[in-house]
C-alpha cells in the first residue's frame, strides 16, 4: 500500500506495515515524548520485509529510546550554554546558529535537538524573538557566516525565506549563510524553482549542507532537487551521522561518500552520534569510527573524505577524532640539521620514517 501523506502516529506506522502491530503500546510511548514522522518520499526506501533495513532504522521508532543511559543529556552539544538571545547559539567566533523553525519534514530517531523539535514545541521563532536575533547578529560584526538550522529551515516557504535571506545578507559583515536540511531527502518536492531562487541572495554566498546517512536515501528525486541547487550556483556540502545497523560499515560508508561527490555534494562531516536521550542503541564506539576512516582512506578518493568529529560534551564545540597517521620517532632525528623524526602510516598500513634515513 502506497503512502501518500506523512505519518506521525504509530497506528499509522502499522497500517503500512512500517512497525509490528504488537509494538503498538510501546511506540505510543515513545511517541508521546518524541515527535514521529515520516514522510512518502522516506516510507517508500524502507523495504517491509527486512527487520534490520537501515532506512527504517533511522525514522520509525523504537521502544528502544525509552532506555535512556546516565551520560545522555536533553542538551547533549550545550547549545542553551552559547545562546544569549532567543534563536541564537554562539559557540564559534566567527559564526552563530540561527534556528528559525523547530518542526522537520522527518523525525531522526538519533536527532540530539529531540527534547526541542516536532508537535507540542515552538514551531517557529516569534516576530519579536526574531527581530532579537537579528539585532543580535548586527552587533556582532565578528559574525562572517549565519548557520540557519532549527528544526529544518526548508519547512519555510519560499516566500519567508526570501525575506529571512535578504535580511541577513543586508548586514555587512555576513558573507555566508548555510542551511542544515534533510528536505532533499525527506521531501524532495519542496525543493522548487521558487525556493531555489529564494536561496540565492545578493551580498552573501548560500551555501547548503544536506544530512543523508545511508546511499539509498540519495535517490532519483533527492538527487534531482540537490541538482537544482547546484545548477543555480549553490555548493552543498554533507552531514552524516554515524549509526549502528545504518552505515558502520566501510562498503556502506564508501557508497555513500561517493554517492554524495556523484551529486556534486563534497563530504563534511561525519559526526559521531551525540549523548541525546534514548539514543545508545544506534552508537557506535569511536574506535569503530576511527577504524572505517581507516578503510575510506584507503579505498576512496580524496574527495570522499568526511571529518570524523564528537560534538564535545556540554558545549565545547567539535573536535576531530579521526584515526591518527603521525607519531614522533621516538629515536629523535636522523639529522641534527633536520626537523624531529616522524613515523608516519600510509594507508595500507605500514609504517614509514618521514624524513628518511639517508
Amino acid at each position: 500500500m502506497k503512502v501518500t501523506t506523512t505519518l506521525r502516529q504509530p497506528a499509522e506506522l502499522i497500517a503500512y506495515g512500517l512497525a509490528p502491530a504488537d509494538a503498538q503500546a510501546g511506540l505510543e510511548k515513545v511517541a508521546a515524548r518524541y515527535a514521529v514522522a515520516v514522510t512518502p518520499a522516506v516510507a517508500a526506501l524502507i523495504d517491509t520485509s527486512d527487520p534490520f533495513d537501515p532506512i527504517a532504522r533511522q525514522y520509525i521508532p523504537s521502544v528502544d529510546e525509552l532506555v535512556a543511559q546516565p551520560n545522555e543529556n536533553a542538551d547533549p552539544i550545550g547549545d542553551h550554554t552559547h545562546s544569549p538571545v532567543d534563536g541564537i547559539v554562539h559557540r564559534y567566533p566567527d559564526r552563530v546558529l540561527f534556528k528559525l523553525v523547530h518542526v522537520c519534514a522527518v523525525y531522526c530517531r538519533f536527532c540530539f535537538r529531540r527534547e526541542m523539535v516536532g508537535p507540542g514545541k515552538e514551531t517557529a521563532l516569534s516576530g519579536d524573538a526574531y527581530a532579537g536575533a537579528l539585532d543580535y547578529i548586527r552587533a556582532h560584526d565578528e559574525i562572517w557566516e549565519v548557520i540557519l538550522t532549527g528544526g529544518d529551515p526548508l519547512m519555510l516557504s519560499p516566500r519567508r525565506m526570501a525575506e529571512i535571506m535578504a535580511d541577513l545578507a543586508a548586514i555587512d559583515h555576513v558573507k555566508i549563510i548555510r542551511l542544515h536540511t534533510r528536505v532533499p531527502v525527506a521531501d524532495p518536492a519542496r525543493v522548487t524553482p521558487e525556493m531555489v531562487a529564494a536561496l540565492r541572495v545578493p551580498g552573501a554566498a548560500t551555501w547548503v549542507a544536506l544530512h543523508a546517512n545511508h546511499p539509498r536515501e540519495l535517490t532519483q528525486a533527492a538527487r534531482a532537487a540537490c541538482a537544482r541547487m547546484v545548477d543555480a550556483g549553490i555548493p552543498l556540502v554533507s552531514q552524516s551521522v554515524l549509526l549502528r545497523g545504518v552505515n558502520d560499515s566501510a562498503a556502506t560508508l564508501e557508497a555513500l561518500m561517493r554517492a554524495f561527490v556523484e551529486c556534486r555534494i563534497k563530504p563534511y562531516y561525519l559526526h559521531h552520534g551525540d549523548l541525546a536521550p534514548g539514543t545508545a542503541h544506534l552508537r557506535t564506539t569511536i574506535a569503530q569510527g576511527q577504524a572505517l576512516m581507516r578503510a575510506l582512506r584507503g579505498n576512496v578518493s580524496g574527495l570522499c573524505q568526511p571529518d570524523y568529529v564528537l560534538d564535545i560534551p556540554g558545549g565545547f564545540g567539535k573536535a576531530p577524532i579521526g584515526p591518527e597517521y603521525l607519531s614522533v620517532d621516538a629515536d629523535g632525528a636522523h639529522d641534527a640539521a633536520a626537523e624531529s623524526g616522524y613515523r608516519v602510516t600510509d594507508y595500507c598500513g605500514d609504517v614509514h620514517l618521514y624524513p628518511p634515513k639517508a
